[in-house]
């Protein structure tokens, strides 16, 4: 895998141990249609290859890398319920209506408490048959 390949993906990047982070990669996978997106753990080589070392050490954000261009917290968010289309793309919308201090604040709030909410995996997502196309490593 290099680098130069991968600066036009469209990438989620997501705590890979945390079920609130699969979860929303769960439902961005079945909610893609055109399969744009990829996903990867932050704690994969994809984040090592493409983000900084201070983004790959906050694992409490999800971050969405497009073109070389880096969106984070709730910013990432609606820019993949963006791409994904239908209510997502409506939802998101209306949300960047919202300023961005009350996003990130409520981005945070459950940011820091979602582990505690939703638990924790053992391991990294490990991807179904049908998925290994769109989770990078």
């Amino acid at each position: 895998m290099e680098k130069n390949s991968l600066s036009q993906e469209h990438i989620v990047f997501f705590d890979g141990v945390c079920h609130l982070c699969n979860s929303f990669v769960d439902i961005a996978i079945s909610k893609d249609r055109h399969h744009r997106l990829k996903f990867a753990p932050l704690q994969g080589v994809t984040a090592a290859l493409l983000l900084p070392p201070e983004s790959r050490l906050n694992l409490n954000t999800v971050i969405y890398f497009e073109s070389g261009i880096l969106y984070q917290r709730s910013n990432a968010i609606l820019k993949v319920g963006r791409r994904l289309g239908g209510i997502s793309k409506m939802l998101s919308i209306v949300g960047e209506f919202v300023p961005l201090f009350i996003r990130d604040n409520i981005y945070d709030f459950i940011a820091k408490r979602r582990l505690l909410l939703f638990g924790e995996r053992n391991q990294c997502r490990l991807p179904l048959p049908e998925e290994k196309a769109y989770l990078l490593p």
